[in-house]
Order: structure tokens, then C-alpha cells, then sequence
């Protein structure tokens, strides 16, 4: 199991590098190509998220991004800093965009998110939140 490892400071300029990150990461992972720009997009819109609360509630802290190849899939999750409920929550899928203490932005995004994701997860806790996507690989991974 290889893993990269990317924290940037909650700039919007930085999302571009992750998206970058994500998919150079996901084609050497053995993710196929017409799968690429879902997980650009995706790793786009879950990192603007977390930059977006990270600016909104005046955290300094980076944004993690931990991009993971398996032997059958590839996953990434990012993770924010945020404090969520108390006890923490994990709502699977579409049903995280739809969760009742969604608002504005954050609704729209998770939306998108798992649009365009068929395996994706929301999970918020004291300790910040985490979106978890992942996508099957092809045999193909040991790419120079």
C-alpha cells in the first residue's frame, strides 16, 4: 500500500496543486484515464470545501490530503479542521449532501462530490471532518 501524503494552507490558489497531485498520483495508481477528470473534479471541490471552512471559521491549520493506492482501489481523503458535532457523524454518499446541518456552499459541493464519486463518505467529528472517495483500479499500475 504506497501513500502520498499533501497538506497546503487553506489558499484557494493551492487547490489547483492538489488536483494536480490527485491525478498524477491516481493515473500511476492504475485509475483509467476517462476516470481522471472525475477525480480532478472531485478532489477539487473537496479541497475548495475544506479551504472554504478552514477561511470561514479563521483556521490556520492545512488542509490534509492523503491519497492512497491499494491493491483493487485507489482513495483519497481530505480533511479539514473544523469542529463538527460532538461524538462526531458519518453520513455515507448523496445523503451527506442532503444532511440538515449542510448549508450554502458546503451543501452544493458534497453534492457535486458524490455525483461524481459512486464510493464517497462524509465523516465530521471534535477533531474536523473527512471525505473519503475512492475509485477501482486496473492492472495496470506499475507505470515507470
Amino acid at each position: 500500500m504506497a501513500t502520498v501524503e499533501l497538506r497546503f494552507s487553506a489558499q484557494p490558489e493551492h487547490v489547483r496543486t492538489a488536483r494536480l497531485v490527485a491525478a498524477a498520483v491516481a493515473r500511476r495508481a492504475g485509475v483509467e484515464e476517462a476516470v481522471l477528470d472525475e477525480v480532478r473534479l472531485a478532489v477539487g471541490e473537496a479541497c475548495s470545501r475544506a479551504v472554504g471552512l478552514h477561511r470561514s471559521n479563521g483556521l490556520t491549520a492545512p488542509v490534509r490530503v492523503v491519497l492512497t493506492e491499494e491493491e483493487k482501489s485507489f482513495s483519497i481523503e481530505v480533511g479539514d479542521d473544523v469542529p463538527g458535532p460532538a461524538g462526531g457523524s458519518s453520513v455515507p454518499g448523496i445523503a451527506a449532501a442532503l444532511a440538515p446541518d449542510t448549508e450554502g456552499e458546503d451543501e452544493m459541493g458534497l453534492a457535486v462530490i458524490s455525483g461524481l464519486v459512486d464510493d464517497v463518505s462524509v465523516t465530521t467529528g471534535e477533531g474536523g471532518g473527512t471525505i473519503r472517495m475512492s475509485w477501482p483500479v486496473s492492472g495496470g499500475a506499475d507505470l515507470p
